[in-house]
């Protein structure tokens, strides 16, 4: 039974890490395409379009975040950093780097 209790963790750690790449991507894409096209071209429908995927990703981030810190039983502190790193350019791929990749080959 503990198996299979590793395994739903395993994945949800494998999830969060997808969906934090894919927010951090793009949070990326939003700040230095979309908006620029929205102000200096005149061309609001790239943002339209990127703000609602990225939206949606910033929601998914948040529920598998909540998800591996009780899978993992995270400290506040770390669950904090991990949903700071959300909000900073570049923070979701620092996350990944230094607290992630190493925890998901510790399991």
């Amino acid at each position: 039974m503990k198996g299979i209790f590793n395994s739903i963790e395993m994945k949800s750690l494998s999830t969060f890490r997808l969906i934090a790449l894919l927010e951090g991507i793009s949070f990326l894409i939003l700040i230095f395409i979309a908006m620029p096209l929205k102000y200096m071209m005149d061309m609001p429908l790239p943002v339209r379009i990127v703000g609602m995927a990225h939206g949606i990703l910033f929601v998914a981030y948040v529920f598998f975040l909540l998800m591996v810190k009780i899978d993992r039983k995270w400290s506040l502190w770390k669950t904090a950093l991990a949903f700071i790193a959300s909000l900073v350019p570049f923070g979701t791929f620092v996350l990944d780097a230094k607290v992630l990749k190493p925890e998901s080959k510790i399991s």
